[in-house]
């Protein structure tokens, strides 16, 4: 009997939808990989990952063909040895568009409009202007990496009558983006922009993307926003720009290392906001997954077809 794994608690009436479409096939769907171990050896198509899974689905004898990943970034997962078996790698990527663009937003529109200050005035009970003077409206935003919540971002930038640059690799134009560059010419957008939003995963590629040359190609009056990996900024650098006035400020979702350490410069910074990688964190994240992706997928998996959805192309890592 073929079996198929999802390392998630969800809902039965998503399960009864997955079952419907593989009848005759086992469907276990548990996050304790303890209790299911024999199975998920054998498992064909698994859904979501935990640490631990590589020693029990890749070997030797693996059945594993498709892994649908619970995220839409897959850097943490083990590429070479997927690619090595051949294994089919889809991703969550699209499933993020609306919760992190309305992160970007309240990242961007808090610095603008010191609603962190303000916060902070308000639990120490002092009623002071903050020195706010600043808007958002007819400013220029720099998308770097125009997916599907880069696009999403364009979007509602729009609504703020922004001016939109987008940076994504084939430099093909987007619904909303006014100027769309290559990554080779980062540095011709970067100092054009007010904002600049990073929505980009991490690759060999991203990989420190953002140090202090780029930094200072910013304006100072620049804000900086990361929602992608954090490891495509040079955290260092990053916090030297910060402290020196190279760029305004920044909101920042994700780190080098996570958690971020109570020993970081970054903690203190009044210019600085931070959300603690819960950009994509929505109440309808499962039911996206499942419903936009996985069964879909799934129907042309058993129809013989290669699941075309999020299919991560290995030599891009995405």
């Amino acid at each position: 009997m073929k079996k198929m794994i999802i390392t998630h608690e969800v809902d039965q009436h998503y399960l009864e939808q997955i079952q419907a479409i593989i009848p005759d096939w086992l469907l276990i769907a548990d996050n304790n990989l303890e209790t299911c171990q024999e199975h998920v050896k054998e498992a064909e198509i698994i859904a979501g990952w935990k640490k631990g899974l590589a020693e029990l689905c890749l070997g030797e004898d693996s059945k594993l063909k498709w892994l649908q990943a619970w995220s839409a970034g897959v850097d943490s997962l083990p590429l070479e040895r997927l690619q090595l078996k051949n294994v089919f790698l889809t991703s969550a990527n699209g499933v993020h568009a609306y919760p992190i663009s309305e992160t970007i937003f309240a990242l961007m529109l808090g610095l603008t409009r010191k609603i962190h200050t303000y916060v902070k005035n308000q639990q120490a009970k002092t009623w002071h202007h903050g020195n706010m003077n600043l808007e958002m409206h007819e400013k220029t935003v720099g998308i770097i990496g125009v997916g599907e919540i880069g696009k999403e971002t364009a979007k509602i930038a729009k609504a703020f009558g922004m001016n939109v640059l987008g940076l994504r690799h084939s430099g093909k134009p987007a619904d909303f983006v006014d100027e769309m560059y290559t990554p080779d010419q980062l540095e011709l957008l970067l100092p054009k922009c007010d904002y600049i939003v990073v929505t980009l995963p991490h690759t060999k590629e991203t990989h420190h993307l953002f140090g202090s040359p780029q930094f200072k190609q910013m304006k100072s009056s620049a804000y900086f926003i990361n929602i992608g990996r954090g490891d495509v900024v040079i955290e260092e650098d990053l916090i030297q720009a910060l402290q020196e006035g190279t760029i305004a400020g920044a909101g920042l979702d994700v780190f080098e290392t996570e958690p971020l350490s109570t020993e970081s410069p970054l903690w203190e910074m009044e210019n600085v906001i931070i959300t603690p990688h819960t950009s994509g964190s929505t109440e309808q994240y499962t039911k996206r997954v499942i419903e936009n992706i996985l069964i879909p997928n799934l129907r042309e998996y058993v129809s013989g077809n290669n699941p075309t959805i999020n299919l991560v192309d290995y030599v891009k890592g995405y």
